[in-house]
């Protein structure tokens, strides 16, 4: 007797798998289309762009990287060096630059060197095998080891503040002078005349900048700092706090303290709360960057911005003009502006108004000498 048949119901049949030709049926448009859409050609009506990715949506389709790089002899990966991943700074950089770039149809290989020369090398080494075709080079400085190996390979290149006159360098110029000087200003005019400032690394480009900038910002209010009031820090949280001890060790402290960037003001906050001085009443500290916990501190911390989202778009849409061949949009040097953004831990200083009762030119006594008081004159009976 033959064997029947298993009863067992029949196995669904197999999922289709999605690809560019279910994609491009369902939009109505050509494989080709769909090829140039997905690998982000700007040469593709944006009608026909609108109706790819909607399909692409509908369908849950996600484009094969991997594919289209081997297709296409592009990886569509750029990278992105930064210098210390502990700094809250950092972090924002790269969601803005990562935001940007997937929005482009991007991919971002980040890699921090905590300045590190070995560390670098890695880096590197990681960019140049997964054939990186630019990197933002956003550590504030030239790196020697970036330019030798990377631009040896062709590979585009930004810098932060200054860059090799090379093809395919640019260079993102932070306005310094004009955030930095409108702090000055602000101190100024609340009545500060003993202004310290904590610079950051001695051989970090970006912190010589900004301690220039604060000379030329005080000897321009007629107040060029005495050199003690200029203390080396190394822009983190114990820097500014050991750098703020050393301020305060001084026979006359500053009444405010400017600082080469958020995290030493931070540190500058903490050493004035140990050392029990209150911040703004008798103390005024600002910072640089205006990351976002400078907004959360206590006091909400006055700080310089200089705006993260400008900075990594700027970074990324130099590369993409540069690799896309898109001439008219691509420049050897873009310009990044500064802004004092005002909060509260800076105000007027301790004695201000008295002071400008009696100026400094007075004599001793006449400054601690009660006011005078106008006597009126006594009538006197006519003869």
């Amino acid at each position: 007797m033959p064997r029947r048949k298993s009863e067992s119901p029949a196995h669904p049949p197999e999922e289709r798998r999605n690809d560019i030709r279910t994609v491009a049926a369902r939009a109505g448009v050509s494989i080709a289309s769909v090829s140039r859409t997905i690998n982000g050609l700007p040469t593709v009506d944006p009608k026909i762009a609108k109706k790819v990715w909607a399909a692409a949506k509908e369908l849950g389709y996600q484009p094969n990287t991997q594919a289209r790089a081997l297709g296409s002899g592009r990886s569509r990966l750029f990278g992105l060096i930064i210098s210390d991943i502990m700094n809250p700074f950092f972090p924002e950089l790269i969601q803005n630059f990562e935001d940007t770039a997937v929005k482009f149809g991007y991919e971002i290989l980040i890699g921090s060197t905590a300045h590190d020369p070995k560390l670098m090398e890695r880096v590197i080494d990681r960019m140049l095998q997964r054939n990186v075709e630019g990197a933002a080079v956003m550590t504030f400085g030239i790196e020697e080891t970036v330019i030798d190996r990377l631009a040896a390979r062709g590979v585009p290149l930004v810098f932060i503040d200054v860059a090799p006159d090379a093809k395919g360098m640019s260079t993102l110029t932070v306005d310094y002078a004009k955030g930095i000087g409108q702090a000055v200003q602000h101190l100024a005019v609340l009545g500060h005349r003993r202004i310290g400032f904590i610079a950051g690394p001695a051989d970090l480009h970006s912190a010589i900048l900004r301690e220039e900038a604060f000379r030329s910002a005080m000897a321009s209010i007629g107040l060029p700092p005495p050199p003690e009031y200029i203390v080396r820090g190394n822009h983190t949280l114990e820097g500014g706090t050991e750098a703020m001890e050393t301020l305060l060790r001084l026979e006359l402290p500053p009444t405010a303290v400017m600082c080469s960037n958020d995290m030493t003001a931070i540190g500058v906050l903490h050493a004035a709360a140990d050392a029990g001085i209150k911040v703004p009443e008798q103390m005024s500290v600002i910072g640089f960057d205006d990351i976002h916990i400078a907004r959360y501190m206590i006091p909400p911390l006055t700080t310089i911005q200089m705006s993260c989202r400008d900075l990594a778009q700027t970074a990324f849409h130099a590369l993409r003009a540069y690799v896309e061949k898109d001439h008219k949009n691509w420049h050897r040097d873009y310009q990044i502006s500064t802004q004092l953004s005002v909060r509260r831990s800076t105000s007027i200083p301790s004695g201000a108004l008295y002071d400008l009762a009696y100026p400094a030119g007075a004599g001793e006594q006449q400054r601690l000498a009660p006011p005078v008081r106008a006597r009126k004159r006594e009538s006197r009976p006519k003869r």
